[in-house]
């Protein structure tokens, strides 16, 4: 698989951020919140990272950790498409702290074995 998270797995519309935010259903993990709406017309689930300016001030703080959990969603992708309907995925960072990769890949895990 390519090192790249292409723009078809990423939720671009602000209107369909707005649904998923409406209308989805939420779970929480250790770091994140998972906000998903079911897309049985989809073939592959698409991602939005949120990381709210209100906890990191510093845009290089909130890149870094949308970094993070984007490429743990990208490696642990994998497990989540055999047999599931496709999501949109809303994450939401909810920890006051950094942490380091390996805590997001295990919290994004956690979260797509509750998603299965």
């Amino acid at each position: 698989m390519a090192a790249i998270f292409p723009k078809r797995m990423r939720v671009c519309s602000p209107l369909e951020v707005g649904r998923i935010f409406n209308q989805g259903k939420s779970i929480q993990v250790p770091y994140l919140r998972v906000i998903y709406l079911e897309k049985p017309d989809q073939t592959e689930h698409r991602v939005v990272v949120s990381v709210p300016k209100r906890l990191f001030k510093r845009a290089v703080k909130r890149n870094l950790l949308k970094r993070r959990i984007r490429e743990a969603f990208r490696l642990s992708n994998t497990s989540l498409q055999e047999g599931v309907v496709a999501k949109d995925i809303l994450w939401v960072y909810t920890s006051k702290e950094i942490v380091s990769y390996e805590r997001i890949r295990q919290s994004v895990q956690a979260a797509l074995e509750q998603l299965s």
